[in-house]
């Protein structure tokens, strides 16, 4: 009898191409895993092939070889649609540009993901919402247009959005890219609470070292390969 994976998110030999206009070998055998609780970020220089890795482990790229599990589960082979159930109720996403709708209010946008879902009733998605924005201290922001509020507190939102199906793990690309150090730190922060006091786990594409050096473990890249061995040990 197999025993139970360690990882909540495991890559095992992903291999990318792009074939256009010439074969490039992108992605070259990556290997990691990601433990329950445990917040990983991801380095390297432009190019090396991060955020196209981070898109596969999203599932939102299927253009691979290799295998990507989640909870033990092989996503390799999934449709389209069963793929967009899994990134629904497993994964959350804060990206570099918060991509909150603009008219909408803080508390529209943060319950739209458990609206597309489907799982719990309107009046449900919007309790679970204001208690988000409680979590990040912005529940005074619910009714405010999302094009009304700073840079910061769109952040802030954008990782509400990310929380609001209680995901298995949240995935950032450059999450505080476009903030300054004071907002980059708040962000942080509130992403290790995630980590520490919630038990999620954490993926984050960034090119911040302070970011990065407070994480459990940075995973260096280049040339679309992970460097030798993790700076921190599994």
């Amino acid at each position: 009898m197999s025993q139970p994976s360690p990882y909540i998110l495991e890559a095992r030999n992903i291999n990318k191409y792009f074939r256009e206009p010439v074969l490039f070998h992108v992605l070259k055998d990556i290997s990691f895993g990601i433990k329950p609780g445990e917040f990983v970020s991801i380095m390297g220089k432009s190019g090396c092939g991060k955020s196209t890795l981070l898109y596969i482990l999203s599932t939102m790229d299927t253009d691979y070889e290799g295998s990507l599990l989640l909870k033990g589960e092989e996503l390799q082979g999934k449709s389209n649609k069963e793929l967009s159930v899994v990134r629904n109720e497993h994964i959350g996403f804060v990206f570099q540009f918060h991509y909150l709708l603009p008219e909408f209010t803080v508390l529209e946008n943060v319950m739209l993901p458990a609206k597309k879902l489907g799982r719990k009733s309107n009046a449900e998605i919007k309790e679970d919402a204001l208690k988000k924005l409680e979590l990040l201290d912005i529940q005074g922001l619910a009714s405010k247009l999302a094009y009304r509020i700073s840079g910061g507190e769109k952040q802030r939102v954008a990782i509400a959005r990310a929380l609001i199906n209680e995901p298995t793990i949240i995935m950032g690309d450059e999450p505080t890219g476009n903030l300054d150090s004071k907002n980059a730190e708040n962000v942080f922060d509130i992403l290790k609470q995630l980590s520490t006091d919630k038990g999620m786990s954490l993926l984050v594409v960034t090119h911040d070292l302070d970011f990065a050096e407070k994480t459990d473990r940075i995973i260096e890249m280049a040339d679309g390969r992970i460097n030798g061995q993790p700076l921190k040990p599994l």
